[in-house]
């Protein structure tokens, strides 16, 4: 699949740009639940921890969105 420009209201901005705003949002849900459960307690740098979460995040978004 070729990753083309998307219009919104008549700006055009990259695919990638719209795919890490919904991988943010599925962060602050993800970054919630980890806050609830303790997760966030138990590493050792929790911001360092949720980058890494979100770049896992980011990067399955985008393949499954180029499949």
């Amino acid at each position: 699949m070729r990753f083309l420009e998307i219009n919104l209201l008549g700006v055009y901005v990259a695919p990638l740009s719209v795919i890490m705003v919904a991988a943010w949002l599925v962060m602050i849900a993800l970054r919630r639940i980890a806050s609830r459960l303790g997760l966030l307690d138990q590493v050792w740098h929790p911001a360092l921890f949720m980058f890494a979460v979100y770049v896992i995040v980011l990067s399955t978004m985008t393949l499954i969105i180029a499949h």
